[in-house]
């Protein structure tokens, strides 16, 4: 596989060809925004907060989804994307009701992080102020979509790592949200397993698990590197051979 060399944020640094933009920055200690990617799953460009200039382009790119090329010059941290993401997180946190202060999440949330870092302490936009239901009818675990930014985390986990792909998106722009099997509670769901993957990528306490209070919930991503680690090299099916 031929490598091809690059410059991001002034530093020269190489890639693999069909490796994102993405991968080579953060694997180069070059950290890019994000709330729809985690490692090991799937690419969808649906947060946008990932968007970089390219050098004679003149449309911002997203880093997830954008091939390396030989000689190409980007740039991840200018005051054009700073505004652009600033403005993505207030659209975000206006869309949906946001309440940091009474959230399982609050002090581990990446859309709270992500607002602190880029100097969000008030929101320009007019509210929407939905009236969005809590799923609470499964036996572990609860879903808030007041809080649910639809990054589509948990519709990827769930189809490309379990394989169970119980969850899905319904309804188009506002009124978008996340369903389980045909639009029914998830407690009532027959395909879901209960295995929880979906809760620990979950960015915000859209998903959360059962018996937590604010500031208690703790979500860890390392089964999932474990999992298609191991899936890729076949670890498993060796062991059993032996």
């Amino acid at each position: 596989m031929s490598v091809k060399t690059l410059t991001i944020d002034g530093r020269p640094v190489t890639g693999r060809a069909g490796e994102t933009i993405f991968n080579v920055a953060w694997d180069n200690g070059i950290r890019i925004p994000r709330l729809c990617h985690v490692g090991g799953l799937t690419d969808v460009g649906a947060c946008r907060l990932c968007l970089v200039e390219i050098e004679g382009q003149n449309r911002l790119a997203a880093a997830c989804l954008t091939p390396v090329e030989e000689g190409m010059v980007v740039r991840t941290q200018t005051d054009r994307l700073r505004e652009h993401r600033r403005l993505l997180v207030e659209l975000l946190l206006a869309e949906r009701n946001h309440v940091c202060s009474v959230c399982v999440m609050n002090g581990a949330c990446e859309l709270q992080d992500l607002a602190a870092e880029l100097g969000v302490d008030h929101v320009r936009l007019r509210y929407l102020h939905p009236k969005l239901e809590v799923d609470t009818s499964h036996e572990r675990f609860g879903m808030d979509h007041n809080r649910c930014v639809l990054c589509t985390r948990c519709v990827r986990v769930c189809d490309e790592v379990e394989g169970a792909h119980t969850k899905d998106v319904a309804g188009r722009g506002t009124l978008s949200r996340i369903i389980h099997d045909l639009d029914q509670p998830w407690g009532e769901s027959d395909t879901c397993t209960g295995c929880g993957k979906c809760v620990h990528v979950c960015p915000t306490g859209a998903l959360f698990t059962k018996g937590k209070s604010v500031m208690e919930m703790i979500k860890d991503r390392r089964f999932l590197k474990y999992i298609v680690t191991a899936r890729e090299r076949r670890q498993w099916i060796l062991q059993e051979e032996k």
